[in-house]
């Protein structure tokens, strides 16, 4: 893939598309004076808008490519509605949005496709094509730290586009990634912006852009003098007549209003906290392989060192996948979140040699968690850690599947930290959470929050939200 389309997110929407998209905004009743394409490439948008739209008075396409906006000035030669179409060279990030908006006689409907790129996927080229610094999305610190800072460069521009306009009617029409979509409607409801209508209709991205992305159409209509509501459906297809309704309940974004609502009893604070598993970032030194009774790790070096600071590990892919252990071990280091690590030296000298061998690459894990705390830390233990008997599920898995996980030679198994858990003293009690949790109401609850196309969809949110003994 060429700079330039990394850079700008550059995925063209195909005529076709781009016509069914417009047709679908008819039939919602969508009638705009004015249309702004502010990303229009080489105009698919801009043209299947002229013939959807005629009655509109003007088309704005603006680009920040001179070469689309002469493919787009070729295709309108010759088209009777052609006058209608103002073409600008314009960076979505520097123009003058407001200024634009504020001028729209009548209803506006604000059309297209916006990057699919990330931030930081930009700032890795050194592109230019960024927003300015300015928190829009609103992050802490924390959050900047644990990586969610990361955030794609459509989520802020559409977060600016309901700035355009305050207090005005405004449709917005958007083919985008549906997580996008998602924390859109979040921040609208959040916020209280004046929603009347929204639906996210899934558009097959592999076919109509040959991304492999979960991407949709997403519809918002915007009108202050209506009552707002923050439900909206979602669509399999543009042949979908169906739906199912989502929004937001007690708190949660939920993908199944209609499940979600037969199931909330079980929505509460549940008996024991999800915990996620370790985090170490140093799998080369801290994860151990057995073959043939010796320890090995992922340089391939023997490894010997007392038993008490080593673990079976259970990795989120074995966890996700089904097929249990295989033979592979972890170093902890710690029994709770900031204990000096200084004994081990005393307590366990052949540990602490290894670990010093391996210092550098230790001392140099790049997360400032590691900088603030002891040498050699690692994250997510604590008492639960150590209790013998747990139930797993990984958060990476496209599947609703808790698994009993029991321990190996006698020690409690650790688990790295794509998977979320339960631990329990007696088997006895495992067995009995498990059996609610495979329930059908409260896998029907638990599903009912999730969102299948999103990188992480089972999250700790969705799970300690739910008290599966209700």
């Amino acid at each position: 893939m060429s700079k330039e389309k990394i850079e700008f997110g550059d995925f063209q929407t195909p005529l076709e598309l781009a016509e069914i998209a417009c047709e679908r905004l008819v039939t919602l009743g969508v009638s705009p004076d004015v249309i702004i394409e502010p990303t229009c490439g080489v105009g698919a948008f801009v043209i299947a808008s002229v013939n959807y739209f005629p009655s509109t008075k003007k088309v704005y396409g603006i680009d920040i490519n001179s070469d689309y906006l002469d493919v787009l000035e070729g295709a309108l030669c010759g088209h009777p509605l052609q006058n209608v179409v103002s073409i600008e060279h314009g960076d979505f990030f520097r123009y003058d949005w407001v200024g634009k908006s504020s001028d729209v006689d009548g209803n506006l409907l604000v059309l297209g496709n916006l990057p699919w790129v990330t931030n930081t996927v930009q700032s890795k080229i050194d592109s230019y094509n960024v927003p300015e610094k300015d928190n829009v999305v609103g992050l802490g610190g924390l959050d900047a730290i644990t990586g969610k800072a990361n955030f794609d460069i459509s989520e802020w521009m559409m977060i600016d586009m309901l700035k355009w306009s305050p207090g005005k009617k405004i449709d917005i029409a958007i083919m985008l990634k549906t997580a996008v979509a998602r924390k859109i409607l979040s921040y609208v409801e959040k916020h209280k912006i004046g929603c009347y209508y929204s639906e996210i209709i899934t558009v097959d991205a592999r076919k109509e852009f040959g991304a492999s992305v979960d991407a949709c159409f997403f519809i918002m209509r915007i009108d202050s003098q209506v009552k707002p509501s923050y439900d909206y459906k979602v669509f399999e297809s543009f042949s979908d007549k169906t739906g199912r309704l989502c929004g937001h309940r007690k708190g949660f974004l939920v993908s199944d209003i209609d499940t979600f609502e037969l199931s909330s009893r079980f929505v509460s604070s549940p008996p024991q906290k999800w915990r996620s598993g370790m985090k170490h970032d140093a799998s080369s030194v801290m994860e151990l392989k057995q073959h043939d009774g010796v320890l090995v790790n992922g340089y391939g070096d023997v490894v010997d060192i007392e038993v008490e600071v080593v673990y079976p590990l259970l990795k989120g892919s074995r966890v996700g996948s089904g097929k249990g252990w295989d033979n592979r071990f972890v170093i902890v280091t710690q029994e709770r979140v900031g204990e000096d690590t200084s004994y081990i030296e005393t307590k366990y000298p052949k540990a602490w040699r290894y670990l010093i061998s391996h210092a550098d690459k230790l001392d140099g894990r790049k997360s400032v968690i590691y900088k603030k705390n002891p040498r050699f830390s690692v994250f997510g233990v604590g008492e639960y850690t150590f209790k013998p008997w747990k139930i797993a599920i990984c958060g990476l898995y496209k599947k609703l599947s808790f698994t009993l996980v029991a321990p190996i030679d006698n020690k409690p198994v650790v688990f790295d930290d794509t998977v979320y858990f339960l631990s329990f003293d007696l088997e006895q009690e495992a067995l009995d959470a498990l059996d609610k949790l495979q329930s059908k109401p409260v896998l029907g609850a638990i599903s009912s929050m999730i969102f299948w196309d999103e990188k992480r969809p089972i999250k700790a949110t969705i799970l300690n939200s739910i008290d599966w003994t209700a």
